[in-house]
């Protein structure tokens, strides 16, 4: 039986096999992008890319009507352009659908690492 965590309202028992991460104070739904963001960090410190961001929420909105929210893991600007970036161990539907979306509302391509 799946227990229920305070983290999001995330199972403690991932249907993933995601282990939360903290790092710096901060929660991650995995190790994977709990080390993302820790070289994004170092990168952000040696004036690579600016202005990280983590959990960035996105409301897709299709002809005025709220289809569903995509939430970045990472939002940065790089070379002068806005990166939004999604740290993937599992690529679901869900996902490719609100990846396509993101692309049609706002014409960003989400970066997979």
């Amino acid at each position: 039986m799946a227990r229920w965590g305070s983290f999001r309202g995330l199972r403690c028992g991932s249907k993933y096999g995601n282990a939360p991460m903290r790092v710096g104070g901060r929660l991650f739904h995995s190790q994977k992008e709990a080390r993302r963001y820790q070289e994004l960090k170092a990168l952000e410190g040696g004036g690579l890319i600016s202005g990280l961001e983590c959990q960035v929420r996105y409301h897709l909105d299709v002809a005025g009507v709220r289809v569903c929210d995509y939430i970045a893991d990472f939002r940065y600007q790089r070379d002068g352009a806005e990166v939004v970036e999604d740290v993937k161990g599992v690529r679901t539907r869900e996902y490719e659908l609100k990846s396509r979306l993101m692309l049609a509302c706002f014409g960003i391509e989400v970066l997979e690492t």
